[in-house]
């Protein structure tokens, strides 16, 4: 047996911030993790490789299409997908390495094997040669996270019909893939085979793209993607796919009812959201169970059951990388008596795309939704000098502020590298800044984020450049 002042089920995002935070706090801790690596789903088969097999893909498509041609760069590359999916795994291993670094500095154990809570303070681990620890501590966090959602008729065995993680290690170039869903990892894995020379065709149940997005965002990413070449198959649903070595023959139906169509296609990515991770951990033994939506529930972190916590996909909220981050931090703080909190309403969402979607705070359909007066302040980069000379102008940056106090509500963008530009208003909006207090900040000249301040401008139609 051994003593710890918090124990954490779980070394992803969530669960390994947690534990960094702890030690800095100078609490004993441990972390339950069975993977071969820390980093959970994010570091390993998530949000890290994925984002490099973008990268990787679109250095490619500006080779081999007529992008380097028109900067004056003429070569003849080929694409070798044994290197690039080489690279990607060595940019993973050196993450995860550094977050074991990162426990050894702060004091952290790393306890491998997986994780049951067996009673108030308990928790099991069971190493993968069966062998059992029991742990004791005064807090237990969750911090398990989630695994892809499967599709009734479709079933996946990561050879032809694939979730994330399959997707991210294929052996070939799909002739044809078939995306079933059109969030952010079908759209991005999507985005990745295609530019590698793929036929990609997206279904979606529903009549658009990026449910929860801003409308108009996601129909401008949209008709970009689709230039590109995607194909998308809107109000439509997979009843049914049948696998064989070759390839994989789906049926298709409209959302609304009609006649099925076939569809043939090497490759399918299931890719229709994400469930929270629960099984195995005993939670009956501390008087815990989910919500109809397989959630277990909190209060600031707090489940019903004293000194048991949870934090990231396994509970409510957004399931992004960098939400479970913030409530492990402030989780950690409430156990040692600070007071912290996560501001729910301002945690950005990205999609990797190119162009890329970035938003934070609400969309115009929710401030429609609840009567909310509102002004609306846009800039299209294809009046923005920077993106001009790099040939990048498909998209805008979108502001809406409140009519009466000019308070900044919700910004969307699509464009550019906007994924490193939504910071700016993530930390205008929790300092409730107006749109005149971006309006009169001097950015600098020229770069995209120039478009951030003239759609702030023009919320009192005063942009200038456009």
């Amino acid at each position: 047996m051994s003593n710890y002042d918090v124990v954490i089920i779980g070394g992803g995002p969530g669960g390994y911030n947690a534990a960094i935070r702890a030690g800095q706090l100078g609490l004993k801790v441990a972390c339950v993790e069975g993977g071969v690596t820390l980093g959970g789903t994010c570091l390993n088969v998530g949000c890290m490789p994925s984002k490099a097999l973008l990268h990787a893909s679109e250095m490619y498509e500006a080779a081999v299409g007529s992008e380097f041609a028109n900067l004056g760069i003429e070569v003849k590359p080929t694409l070798n997908l044994a290197q690039m999916m080489k690279q990607k795994d060595e940019s993973v291993t050196a993450l995860t390495k550094g977050i074991e670094f990162l426990f050894r500095k702060n004091k952290a154990d790393w306890i491998k094997g997986w994780g049951r809570i067996a009673g108030p303070g308990k928790v099991i681990v069971t190493n993968n040669e069966g062998v059992e620890t029991e742990l004791q501590a005064k807090d237990i966090i969750i911090a398990t996270g989630s695994e892809p959602m499967p599709l009734p008729g479709v079933e996946i065995d990561n050879k032809r019909i694939l979730d994330s993680t399959g997707a991210l290690s294929l052996p070939e170039v799909p002739k044809h893939l078939v995306v079933i869903g059109a969030g952010v990892i079908g759209l991005e894995l999507g985005s990745v085979w295609r530019r590698l020379g793929s036929q990609v065709t997206v279904v979606e149940y529903l009549d658009r793209i990026c449910p929860g997005a801003d409308l108009e965002a996601g129909k401008t990413l949209q008709r970009s993607l689709a230039k590109q070449g995607i194909t998308f198959k809107l109000g439509c649903k997979v009843v049914q796919a049948t696998s064989s070595g070759t390839g994989v023959q789906l049926s298709v139906e409209p959302a609304a009812g009609g006649e099925a169509e076939l569809i043939e296609a090497d490759y399918v990515l299931v890719s229709i959201g994400r469930r929270p991770f629960t099984k195995g951990l005993g939670l009956e033994s501390v008087g815990l169970a989910t919500d109809n939506r397989g959630m277990l529930e909190n209060k600031q972190h707090r489940t019903s059951a004293a000194g048991i916590w949870v934090i990231g996909d396994v509970t409510s909220g957004p399931m992004l990388a960098h939400k479970a981050e913030d409530e492990a931090i402030a989780c950690l703080e409430q156990i040692v008596g600070k007071a912290s909190e996560v501001n729910y309403n301002l945690i950005p969402s990205v999609i990797y795309t190119r162009p890329e979607l970035a938003s934070v705070g609400q969309t115009e359909e929710q401030l429609k939704s609840a009567g909310r007066a509102y002004k609306v302040g846009k800039f299209p980069f294809s009046a923005n000098s920077r993106a001009r000379i790099n040939h990048e102008t498909e998209g805008f940056a979108k502001v809406l502020a409140d009519e009466r106090t000019d308070e900044i509500l919700g910004v969307h963008l699509v464009g550019p590298s906007v994924s490193e530009m939504i910071g700016e208003y993530c930390v205008a909006m929790e300092f409730s800044a107006s749109a005149e207090d971006i309006a009169m900040t001097c950015h600098p000249h020229p770069t995209r984020s120039e478009a951030l301040r003239q759609a702030a401008m023009n919320v009192a139609g005063m942009a200038m450049q456009a």
